[in-house]
């Protein structure tokens, strides 16, 4: 059995006649479906002439630009496995992991260069630097490369089972991790969520603040809108506030992916009171960390558009858990995605009951299949047909999932489980709040309190603020859970995706 997925998400769409439709827009070119088969197809040629095999490596660094889905897809048609690199990360880190992956081509986007610089020389494995821009500062330039090629060329007959392409973990509590997805995949996140809770169709157009180096963004941004023949904004800097909303005004998306900080940082934005989210938006969707309640609500009363909030994974590859348009209920994480079935268990390892707290574990059609030199932790993973997530969960009667945290930010008060997001979540609601993070602190007793860190918005300082925030906190979830100290910052420590680095504040 053969199945490339550059034939299921490329090819078919020009052989359905939309080829001439706009798959990528960034803003300074666009691509068409069939100019990108055409290019991916020269992709092919050149690693063929640069002599990287099939199952062999490449890295992406690159920005998002229309150059990301050529490289991306035309390694993939080819049978070789691009490995996407987060573009934000320190010297050491993109040497480990071009070391860890063993790249044999390294396509770096010209702006990025200079990070690199003195990582290079030191990669015995990596043959070839590509860059995409227009000074290729001593290296090969992709669009001189890709014009000495043909674009006829005979698509690798890969088995839907076999690696298509890797992701590393964000790496919040350590070195990323390789995660290795197979060629069925991406097809896997597009019919279920792309199909059943998003409804992407063909006139839609998607503008994602995740960008594409992310299992998020990579959904979000090429596999829905490709699985239907819809057309992608791509944004290659910072998403902004003011830049999201000068996007929406520009292009007017129909579905528009952010992050809880996101959502909130444009609601809040003083700059952007006013801005509207273009006419045509009919829905968005949220993930990295859990939405709170009252983002979601507010969003909803300014907008007048529901924010689908989800949980996803990196080992995962997309949303497997999500609210959905007709059922929603903000604070909640929904129900699982068709096609993944979801469990709660116990430190023992035993299904717990509704309104009790347990890991969440997934069944899922897109799970990787493990991680790259990572033997034991990928067996305290994937766990035969079921992946452990680290996020702890509640499930109520109706079927509905609440986040808690993650299983190593969970602390217990008085022997009671405190959820870390359930105070933040109450603290943010206070007018003076615009981020808060909760951790576990030692009293003089030994004994774990909450303590949080708080961001506070433009002149809220005042003299009674911090009992104020506490007994806030009483009123909403109960005497316990409230802050016993409180630290105001200038902001918290996060992942490039958004994800609040409490193990940060821990060590403080």
């Amino acid at each position: 059995m053969t199945y490339n997925a550059v034939s299921w998400l490329l090819d078919r769409n020009v052989d359905e006649g939309r080829g001439g439709k706009v798959a990528f827009d960034d803003t300074v070119s666009q691509i068409t479906y069939g100019e990108l088969q055409q290019q991916t197809r020269r992709v092919g040629n050149m690693l063929r002439r640069l002599g990287v095999r099939r199952e062999e490596r490449v890295a992406m660094i690159m920005l998002d630009t229309v150059d990301f889905p050529i490289v991306f897809l035309g390694a993939i048609r080819a049978g070789v496995v691009p490995v996407p690199l987060n573009t934000l990360l320190t010297a050491e880190q993109f040497a480990y992991i071009l070391g860890d992956c063993r790249a044999r081509v390294l396509f770096v986007s010209e702006a990025l260069l200079p990070v690199l610089k003195d990582v290079i020389p030191r990669l015995p494995d990596l043959e070839h630097v590509v860059v995409s821009g227009k000074d290729a500062h001593g290296h090969k330039l992709l669009a001189d490369e890709l014009a000495r090629e043909s674009d006829k060329f005979t698509t690798a007959p890969t088995h839907p089972e076999e690696p298509a392409f890797w992701l590393y973990s964000s790496g919040s509590t350590g070195m990323p991790k390789g995660v290795r997805h197979l060629q069925a995949s991406l097809q896997a996140t597009a019919d279920t969520y792309g199909k059943q809770v998003l409804a992407v169709r063909e006139d839609d157009v998607c503008l994602s603040a995740a960008k594409l180096f992310f299992a998020y963004g990579l959904g979000n941004s090429l596999t829905f809108p490709m699985s239907v023949g819809a057309s992608t904004v791509l944004n290659s800097t910072r998403p902004t506030p003011a830049l999201m909303f000068e996007l929406m005004n520009t292009y007017n998306p129909t579905i528009f992916y952010g992050a809880p900080t996101l959502f909130a940082a444009m609601l809040n934005d003083e700059a952007s009171k006013g801005a509207r989210a273009g006419t045509r938006l009919r829905i968005c969707a949220s993930a990295g960390e859990a939405l709170p309640e009252s983002v979601g609500h507010s969003w909803k009363s300014r907008f007048g558009v529901d924010i689908l909030d989800g949980i996803g994974s990196t080992e995962l590859l997309h949303i497997f858990l999500s609210n959905a348009p007709g059922d929603i209920k903000y604070g909640t994480s929904g129900r699982p995605v068709p096609g993944y079935k979801v469990r709660l268990v116990s430190d023992a390892g035993d299904d717990v009951p509704d309104g009790e707290v347990g890991e969440l574990l997934v069944e899922a059609p897109s799970a990787g299949e493990g991680y790259w030199n990572q033997r034991s932790k990928s067996k305290n993973t994937f766990q035969g047909h079921w992946t452990r997530t680290g996020d702890k969960y509640v499930r109520d009667e109706e079927g509905r999932y609440t986040f808690c945290g993650r299983a190593d930010d969970m602390f217990k008060v008085s022997g009671i489980w405190v959820s870390p997001f359930e105070v933040e979540s109450a603290l943010i609601t206070h007018p003076a709040v615009l981020e808060a993070a909760v951790v576990p602190e030692a009293d003089p007793e030994g004994l774990l309190k909450p303590k949080a860190y708080v961001v506070l918005r433009a002149s809220s300082a005042t003299d009674n603020l911090f009992e104020a925030l506490k007994e806030h906190v009483k009123q909403k979830i109960g005497p316990w859970k409230y802050p016993r100290w409180i630290e105001v910052v200038d902001d918290l420590p996060k992942t490039a995706t958004g994800k609040i680095q409490r193990f940060k504040l821990r060590e403080h």
